[in-house]
Order: structure tokens, then C-alpha cells, then sequence
């Protein structure tokens, strides 16, 4: 499975919270909300215990959230983009995070999960592509930013 088929428009969300925690729980509820998790608690559980041990901020203002867990049959990703920014996000570079995807995959699915996970850290490290997802207007920018035909590869 490639972004292709695991991004949504429905998936997109524009972060209004500016701390780490209350962003990535505003990813969570969109799992929720489309009924695409069925144990929501665990999977705080797991994001949040994942943070702990490392940040997910990978650097230029961006964040990758992911774990793998019981019950997914395919991967799922979130995009969240945060105008002002997630300060406290704690990104290796220090920098504010401005764009955070969250991949959760089922506990089997390690090849896609790999293959998905290093999918969307090449295409967000595209020259121009965090300025194109910030400055997006909707989520339906921020869904054709990201799908570009000539950028998404999978």
C-alpha cells in the first residue's frame, strides 16, 4: 500500500491546538469519529507511550506519529497542519512543528507499514511541499497539495 491509497480527503485536519498533546488527540478523535479504530484508548495509549520514548518531530517542522497495533487491517494515516505551529513538539531540530501525519498500521502489516512510513517522510522533505500544506487556505488544499499526481509516488 502506497499514500495513494492510504490518504483521504477525510483525513485531513487543520490543528487548532498548539500543544503536542491536544494536537495529537485532535488526530486520534479523527480515527474516532470515522470509526476506523475500535480501540481508541489503546491507540492514545500507544502514540503517547511512543512519544515518551522518542519524538516523532523529525526535523523542518515536521512530525510522523506511528505505531502499529492490533485490529487495522490496512494502514491509516491522518495529516494534520498547524498554521501557527507546535511548539512544544520537541523535534530533534528544535523547530516548531507545522505538519504532523499519523500512520497507524495493524500489528502483521510491517512491510507496509515501513514501506508507507519512509512513502511519506520522502514526499513531506520535497522541496516546496511544507510551504505548499501550510499555506493552504482548507483541507481540500492541503489534500491536493500533498496528493500532487506529479509528486505522490505509490
Amino acid at each position: 500500500m502506497g499514500i495513494k491509497e492510504a490518504v483521504h480527503p477525510e483525513r485531513v485536519l487543520l490543528v487548532r491546538s498548539v500543544s503536542k498533546r491536544e494536537a495529537l488527540l485532535e488526530m486520534i478523535q479523527c480515527f474516532e469519529k470515522r470509526g476506523e479504530v475500535k480501540d481508541i484508548e489503546s491507540l492514545k495509549e500507544k502514540i503517547f507511550y511512543r512519544e515518551k520514548l522518542m519524538s516523532t518531530g523529525i526535523g523542518l517542522g515536521i512530525a510522523v506519529p506511528h505505531v502499529r497495533m492490533e485490529g487495522i487491517k490496512e494502514p491509516l494515516v491522518v495529516i494534520g497542519v498547524s498554521g501557527h505551529g507546535i511548539e512544544d513538539y520537541g523535534a530533534i531540530d528544535n523547530q516548531i512543528v507545522r505538519i504532523v501525519v499519523m500512520i497507524v498500521a495493524g500489528k502483521e502489516q510491517h512491510q507496509k507499514y515501513i514501506k508507507l512510513l519512509a512513502g511519506v517522510v520522502t514526499h513531506l522533505k520535497r522541496p516546496g511541499m511544507i510551504e505548499k500544506l501550510v499555506n493552504a487556505a482548507d483541507t481540500q488544499e492541503v489534500y491536493q497539495a500533498f496528493m500532487g499526481a506529479d509528486h505522490v509516488s505509490g
